[in-house]
């Protein structure tokens, strides 16, 4: 818990019409502030037993800039959903990247999944949420950090989004993370795949940042974990050109028609998120809409 003071706005386009504001948690793993983004309406009595979404950034961004650039607070205003930016701190990180390399902030109980699993914690205690409708989502090393959280609190996140993310333990040192994000190095993806948690990928082709294969990596991981809940069957449930540009987007369903996970390819997409405001720092206003896409999956699944 801790003290609690307004955020301040995003622009007008990307806020949504609620309210933001920022709360400190506290933790024997550390500390860190988040914005929690409340739609309207939801303060009413019954509006308990919300969904949450944590939204993790990139490096160098900070949770403002990140709503603002994914847009995510309207999206959430439509679908009545609370939505969580936690923030890097420079002093954890000089670039304010999530420390997705560290074996350290890899694992349960620990570092960062430790602290951002507390973050979960203590909006739950501050308001009503739907425990089986808590997920998680971030670009880049928020992405990374994203399936972490997946693999180390699979009965706190119902479903992951990864945009331009990296595989769970691609790299142990900062060296390593680099030859990772170039797609050398560690193994691509892990033979323990872990739990399995519903996991929606996307990436582009043209990522110079953090190399395509890594996104291909992830959904690896997620087919290889729901491997024992019976065949995926591969389907491609879209492919068009959109401003130009070729999207393909794969469904792995299983025989109850569920589709556990889904890998959105956009071909001469760099490293941004894909459909976002130009307002926030590295977004790709030409789409796909990767908020719109990442809020549908979550919401499709429930632990």
């Amino acid at each position: 818990g801790g003290a609690s003071r307004a955020a301040p706005a995003a622009t007008p386009a990307s806020r949504g019409q609620g309210t933001s504001t920022l709360h400190t948690v506290r933790h024997a793993a550390g500390t860190r502030n988040y914005v929690l983004y409340e739609p309207p309406g939801s303060e009413t009595p019954s509006a308990t037993g919300m969904p949450l979404l944590v939204m993790l950034h990139g490096c160098t961004q900070s949770p403002d800039d990140f709503a603002t650039g994914t847009r995510m607070n309207a999206l959430a205003d439509a679908h009545g959903v609370l939505v969580a930016y936690p923030e890097q701190t420079a002093r954890d990180n000089g670039s304010r990247c999530w420390n997705w390399f560290r074996r350290e902030d890899q694992q349960r109980g620990r570092g960062e999944p430790a602290l951002l699993a507390a973050v979960v914690e203590d909006i739950a205690s501050r308001r009503g949420v739907d425990r089986s409708r808590v997920y998680v989502a971030g670009l880049s090393a928020g992405a990374a950090m994203a399936v972490i959280l997946g693999r180390t609190y699979p009965e706190v996140f119902a479903a992951v989004g990864a945009h331009s993310g990296l595989p769970y333990a691609a790299a142990q040192d900062v060296p390593g993370a680099f030859a990772a994000m170039q797609g050398r190095g560690a193994p691509r993806s892990r033979p323990d795949a872990g739990p399995s948690v519903p996991t929606i990928v996307l990436h582009g082709t043209a990522d110079r940042t953090v190399q395509a294969g890594n996104g291909e990596a992830i959904v690896d991981d997620a087919l290889a974990a729901h491997a024992g809940g019976g065949a995926l069957r591969k389907d491609v449930a879209d492919a068009r050109m959109l401003n130009g540009r070729q999207v393909t987007h794969i469904v792995y369903a299983g025989a109850d028609g569920r589709a556990p996970v889904e890998h959105v390819v956009i071909q001469g997409a760099g490293h941004a998120w894909s459909g976002g405001d130009p307002a926030g720092s590295h977004t790709d206003a030409q789409g796909p809409d990767a908020s719109a896409l990442i809020l549908a999956f979550c919401l499709r699944h429930a632990r």
